[in-house]
């Protein structure tokens, strides 16, 4: 006579529907009087698994090992069989990558709402407005030298095309180191 299927759940630290459910798909063969021996089952278990979760089965069979063993090396439990799942350094364990995809989710419906509540900026409309008033204020100026020469001309007392050439020089001058200047838009 074996362990009861709960039972032999709590000796592999599974719960016992994950046992269940590898009596029906034939991982393990329980005893004509429907208990499971555990010694061949653990070794029906480790066989007939998938390879990720053969070292969690064979870190689960000796119990001395999982409690000195390092926190990154502990067995976490799968939320959909109830079977363990290795977390090392190097790979990611499914509830690591349920807690990713949950976390990508809130920030995309953030992103969602923003974009619903018209608090999100269009970036090529931004950049065409920037670009646009940059234009409007360089023809602006460019024109301002011809509007206001002739006034600053007589009030100098000097030739008023004289100081339209000598403002347009230096107004260009200064639109071109302006222009040397490259905004980043991110």
């Amino acid at each position: 006579m074996g362990l009861s299927i709960r039972a032999y759940a709590r000796h592999r630290g599974v719960s016992h529907v994950a046992v269940k459910k590898a009596i029906d798909t034939g991982r393990i063969t329980a005893l004509p009087d429907g208990t499971i021996d555990p010694d061949a089952a653990d070794a029906q278990w480790a066989q007939n698994t998938l390879q990720p979760r053969r070292a969690a089965a064979s870190e689960k069979v000796s119990t001395t090992k999982a409690r000195s063993a390092p926190a990154e090396a502990t067995p976490q439990r799968d939320a959909v069989d109830g079977s363990t799942a290795p977390m090392s350094a190097s790979g990611t364990s499914l509830l690591q990558a349920r807690t990713v995809n949950e976390v990508l989710k809130a920030k995309l419906n953030n992103l969602e709402l923003a974009h619903r509540k018209k608090e999100l900026v269009d970036r090529a409309q931004a950049v065409a407005h920037v670009f646009k008033l940059a234009r409007i204020e360089r023809d602006a100026w460019l024109n301002w030298p011809a509007r206001i020469s002739g006034q600053m001309a007589s009030v100098l007392g000097i030739d008023g095309h004289t100081m339209h050439v000598a403002l347009e020089a230096a107004v260009r001058e200064h639109l071109i180191e302006l222009g040397e200047l490259r905004p980043r838009v991110d």
